[in-house]
């Protein structure tokens, strides 16, 4: 296992063996700290040496999941499966009926105006969400990594016989897709396959690919991010490392007008929001009995703490002696788990 590096001015170095870390640590020469799940380490000194080699991420896109793969040409440091973000979509088309809907009852709304984004170059808010999740996704790996290149399987939108000029151009994957590839080269060099060039790497190595899609194993999606970082870095013909760290957005419910459905007397309550009595949502405290949990809600005055991984409620009213309030969670992420395939 390797560890990522930084420097005291915030430079990403080299990965190093987890042995080596500790070390330096136990010496006083280095701090350690997570960061969203993966164990990190930050050098009190001046390093030795500042060069660093070129490291790849692999990027397989999917409809449910998506894999990624860190990998330089003598290692693979990191293969992350990501739950899509895909349920922003039909949270606009809520927010609208409801929003339509306030406006024959005696409530507060805003009235009707025309359209002011009408005829504008923009991107739909479910495909901007579903693709930018997936640039959030390298922006952090690139914060615990020196990564230089990425490399993404180039997926396409189906399209209607005698028409395939209007679907790309009004196909939401194609310009998803299109506004994801531009933002990834002003940060790093891009590169792209077509799957059947996945396949047919996957194919010379060896490597399987599992017919279960929704499974938290590495053959499910990180072999193929696994493929595209070999195509662009090179190295080894075999994976070296095929551990899955699982990784999935926050469901954030952002503020309502009220809920959609009544209380008693008529009444609807308030709902939503980013912070929870002036502390952000789903930042991440340490219980002094359930250990590491989330701010998820509060009840009566005080916070509720629910599991990392899920949505699971721990404590209901969690009192302020109890907890320590370390720092804000980005994602969700699971235990480090150990792939069983025969790789």
């Amino acid at each position: 296992m390797f560890v990522p590096v930084k420097t005291k001015d915030g430079q990403q170095l080299m990965p190093m063996h987890a042995a080596r870390a500790r070390k330096l640590i136990k010496r006083g020469e280095a701090t350690p700290y997570w960061d969203n799940g993966i164990y990190c380490i930050r050098l009190n000194k001046e390093p030795s040496d500042r060069e660093t080699q070129e490291i790849a991420v692999g990027v397989d896109p999917g409809s449910k999941k998506e894999g990624f793969t860190v990998k330089s040409e003598s290692h693979t440091y990191l293969n992350v499966q990501a739950d899509a973000h895909d349920k922003v979509g039909k949270k606009v088309a809520k927010r609208r009926e409801l929003r339509r809907g306030r406006r024959s009852r005696k409530c507060p709304n805003r009235p009707n105006r025309p359209n002011r984004l009408a005829n504008k170059a923009r991107i739909p808010a479910g495909t901007r969400a579903r693709w930018e999740w997936k640039l959030r996704i390298l922006d952090w790996l690139s914060k615990l990594y020196p990564v230089t290149h990425v490399c993404v399987e180039d997926i396409k939108a189906r399209t209607i016989e005698r028409a395939k000029k209007w679907n790309q151009s009004f196909s939401p994957l194609e310009v998803g897709k299109q506004w994801f590839y531009s933002e990834v080269e002003k940060r790093w060099e891009l590169l792209t396959l077509q799957g059947w060039e996945t396949k047919e790497i996957r194919d010379r190595l060896g490597l399987k690919k599992s017919s279960d899609k929704l499974s938290e194993t590495f053959d499910a999606h990180c072999v193929d991010s696994w493929c595209l970082a070999y195509r662009t870095i090179g190295g080894k013909s075999i994976p070296d490392n095929t551990d899955i760290f699982c990784i999935a957005p926050i469901p954030i419910k952002r503020r309502c007008l009220h809920r959609e459905q009544e209380a008693k007397d008529r009444k609807r309550n308030r709902y939503g929001g980013t912070r929870c009595l002036h502390t952000v949502k789903n930042a991440l405290v340490k219980h002094v009995r359930h250990g590491l949990l989330r701010v998820s809600g509060y009840q009566k005055g005080k916070l509720t703490l629910s599991e990392i991984n899920s949505s699971k409620q721990v404590v209901l009213q969690a009192k302020k002696d109890d907890y320590t309030l370390l720092k804000r969670l980005n994602l969700k992420y699971k235990e480090m788990n150990r792939s069983t395939s025969q790789t």
